[in-house]
């Protein structure tokens, strides 16, 4: 039974991260088609395809009652993409951030970190809850779309490349990229069954909650494409792409994913307290560590992302520690709230402030 529930994850993970890539291929190619402009089709398509993979999981847990999974996903997510993905892309080669990444998109990051624990302090995210989230996408979308519309011709060349969208257009090719979006839909969500159902079995075998699987195993499983893409980014030499795709992957995990997981859910989400006591301030803290570390040089150093990493190794020890009731875990997560966070956000500030001075120097 513990074989095939790990077997199950894998397949699951591997049909999820498959059915992203044919649904964006063939979605942004037949967009292309109807005479839809190639930024317009990475600002959208490209974007709610990457999170894909987390919203095929967070809305089938959340239709099967499991709440814990679904949030768990989103959390764990973002926190493995700043800790875990930026980190290890760090210590391949050091990256860069760009103004309007320090100036806009983290912020925006942020904001949507903070506008979701309010909306969970009461322990549910309801219907209405995931409305306005869900609003929250729509906006940046447009926004993003109207306040690109400058670098038009860059971006434009920049996707059509990516995706292919200057490639001869061939007889009856709608009917092929109709044919990828339907067979990405499909693997999306038999994956999603097969990963959500076995992350359930397997938090009832080993004994621990569906909150911790999915902050863990579910979360860096579907945080993988996001890992690819931007490890590759920085072997080419594209550092800045690998942080602002880290990003934006953040913000429409908490206002798309967490906004129709809470939409489609039969009743309002439940947040476990636990959640709301550690791992959310957790997630804040680290979209918060953003601003310091990317404002000091504009840039993520080895250093910094061995930082990251070490602190995603501390956070999943704690994890684990804690879901097998080790007495040790309550006194080393008291540790990390109470003196780790505070002690590095203090010197990161140190360190923006001098990089602040010498910039006006």
């Amino acid at each position: 039974m513990t074989l095939m529930t790990y077997v199950y994850l894998i397949i699951g993970l591997v049909l999820l991260v498959a059915g992203a890539e044919v649904l964006v291929r063939g979605a942004a190619k037949l967009a292309a088609q109807f005479g839809i402009p190639p930024l317009i089709i990475g600002l959208t398509v490209v974007a709610f395809g990457t999170s894909a993979p987390e919203t095929a999981v967070s809305v089938q847990a959340a239709m099967n009652g499991s709440g814990d999974l679904a949030i768990g996903n989103v959390i764990g997510s973002n926190i493995a993409n700043i800790l875990l993905i930026l980190g290890v892309t760090a210590l391949v080669a050091p990256l860069i951030v760009s103004r309007q990444l320090i100036r806009l998109d983290v912020p925006i990051m942020i904001g949507a970190s903070l506008v979701v624990y309010a909306l969970a302090w009461d322990g549910s995210l309801s219907r209405l809850d995931g409305a306005l989230l869900f609003t929250g996408i729509v906006a940046y979308t447009l926004f993003l779309i109207i306040s690109s519309r400058k670098d038009k011709g860059s971006q434009d060349d920049e996707f059509a490349k990516e995706f292919g969208l200057n490639e001869p257009v061939k007889p009856y090719a709608w009917v092929i990229n109709l044919g990828l979006i339907i067979v990405g839909l499909v693997l999306l969500v038999t994956g999603s069954n097969f990963l959500v159902d076995s992350a359930v079995t397997l938090a009832r075998v080993l004994g621990i909650s569906e909150l911790v699987i999915g902050l863990t195993v579910v979360a860096i499983g579907t945080s993988l494409p996001e890992l690819a893409t931007s490890i590759m980014a920085a072997i080419k030499g594209e550092r800045d792409i690998a942080v602002g795709n880290i990003v934006g992957s953040n913000i429409f995990n908490l206002l798309c994913v967490l906004g129709l997981a809470s939409m489609i859910s039969p009743e309002a989400i439940k947040v476990a307290a636990n959640a709301l006591a550690f791992d959310f301030p957790v997630m804040i803290a680290v979209a918060v560590a953003c601003l310091p570390i990317f404002f000091a040089g504009y840039r993520i150093n080895r250093w910094e992302g061995l930082l990251f990493v070490a602190y995603y190794v501390a956070y999943t020890a704690y994890l684990v520690l804690s879901s097998t009731g080790k007495p040790f875990a309550e006194v080393f997560g008291d540790a990390m709230l109470g003196y780790v966070l505070p002690l590095t956000a203090v010197t990161l500030v140190v360190i923006a402030g001098r990089a602040w001075h010498k910039q006006k120097a």
